[in-house]
């Protein structure tokens, strides 16, 4: 870590070292710029610690033993003792000696970079402080500080231990059983993983379906699959009281059965909060629920934003590849401007659901007149091969006036391959051309 100066100049201060934030101050670092890099958790943020990365470890692992299941009647037969250790061992490993960044820390300093650990704030126009040290930034500054877990204002919730993604990716052991809140890609992900491996598990979703941003048709794929597999799926719930005692977490229900478990993760969404980082000095609102930036990622005079923080996705291939964009802006070096017409998206749950483009009530509120083509991949000589485990469909929506593919969904095992973002309206494109988590 560089010791800076008091009241010390630098090119620029990127505050915040997640996937966006450490490849924008990476990248210009590299390029010569004297860079100041301001993270106080771990560099790397999320992903590499308590998101993508560990978590597909998990998907991994759970994947396996439902692997093992399947082999009578295709190959012979076969039994496994699940492990749990084994992952939790794995996962540490990963995250560099129990969440330790020293490793990314080195690196980013290894392009020219200077770390500093702490809080940053904003003070004014290119002035930023990190626990009261004052750092003037005279190209300018850039905000990647991400989101963190959406909690609902549900009575009782705040004075209970529930978990989050971090406790649930860092657990060394299993619940006997789990309730979790949110039927969203975090929430169903992590539910098939702790059931496979043997814990007792409610999803509750206040939605009337899960994943209900994507298709219907995939909503009930993937209910039948989680139901299948001995998962209780509550849907259209209102939980009116939640509460916490030797017995475990107790969730009252508006119009269902009330809920017990021993433990409860709390999987409802992520959310930006601008209010501690002194986007006020600047002239932007600090309860705005995302950051405004335009197509080159700028978000005011001598300001930049990147990565979940814009509101974009909150997909890493979204924070990298907006992080490209700033780095060309504020190096002065031409190139293309930010576009979102397709943004690829995955759920891993087994069956993976994949989806690119809009749906088609999203193509219908957008005024097009659309056809649409579904197919359900058991039918498919794929899916006969495969036999066990095929559960899935491939769903294509179709612009009935110009004859442009707008959206597809894929769901199925190993469905989705991805590399990087769409462009709209695509044709002649296959659904793996580019997608991401």
């Amino acid at each position: 870590m560089s010791a800076l100066a008091a009241d010390e100049t630098v090119d620029v201060v990127v505050i915040g070292l997640g996937v966006a934030g450490e490849a924008v101050a990476g990248d210009l670092a590299a390029a010569g710029l004297d860079v100041v890099g301001v993270e106080s958790q771990l560099v790397g943020g999320e992903c590499p610690y308590w998101g993508c990365i560990p978590s597909k470890m998990m998907i991994r692992a759970a994947g396996l033993i439902a692997e093992t299941s399947r082999v009578e009647g295709l190959a012979g037969r076969a039994s496994i003792t699940p492990d749990w250790s084994q992952v939790a061992q794995r996962i540490r490993a990963e995250a560099t000696d129990d969440w330790n960044d020293q490793v990314a820390v080195d690196r980013f300093v290894g392009h020219g970079g200077r770390f500093v650990r702490g809080w940053a704030t904003m003070v004014g126009p290119g002035l930023v402080e990190v626990d009261g040290r004052p750092i003037a930034a005279s190209r300018g500054v850039v905000l990647a500080t991400g989101t963190t877990a959406s909690i609902p204002a549900v009575p009782g919730l705040a004075d209970t231990p529930y978990w989050t993604n971090r406790e649930a990716i860092a657990t060394t052991t299993l619940p006997s059983s789990l309730v979790v809140l949110g039927g969203g890609a975090i929430g169903l992900e992590l539910a098939q993983v702790f059931a496979r491996f043997g814990t007792t598990v409610t999803v509750v979703e206040v939605a009337d379906r899960l994943l209900a941003a994507e298709e219907p048709e995939a909503s009930v794929l993937i209910t039948e699959v989680l139901q299948g597999e001995h998962i209780a799926v509550v849907t259209g719930a209102t939980v009116d009281r939640i509460s916490h005692d030797e017995d475990g977490f107790h969730l009252s229900l508006d119009d269902s059965d009330p809920i017990t478990a021993e433990q409860l993760l709390v999987a409802s969404g992520r959310r930006v909060d601008l209010s501690r980082v002194g986007v006020d000095t600047v002239g932007l609102d600090p309860a705005a629920r995302t950051l405004s930036v335009d197509d080159r990622m700028r978000a005011g005079e001598g300001l930049w934003a990147v990565g979940d923080v814009t509101g974009h996705g909150a997909f890493t291939h979204i924070a990298t590849y907006q992080a490209a964009i700033a780095v060309r802006d504020i190096l002065g070096t031409p190139g293309p401007g930010a576009e979102y017409g397709a943004v690829p998206r995955v759920t891993f749950t087994d069956p993976e659901i994949g989806g690119v483009g809009l749906t088609e009530a999203q193509a219908h509120e957008h005024g097009l007149v659309v056809r649409t083509g579904l197919a359900q991949v058991p039918s498919s000589a794929r899916g006969w091969i495969h036999k066990a485990g095929n559960d899935g469909l491939i769903k294509l929506v179709v612009d009935a006036d110009t004859g442009l593919l707008v959206g597809a969904t894929s769901a199925g095992r190993s469905a989705v391959r991805c590399s990087a973002p769409w462009r709209w309206p695509c044709t002649g494109e296959s659904l793996s051309s580019g997608c991401g988590t």
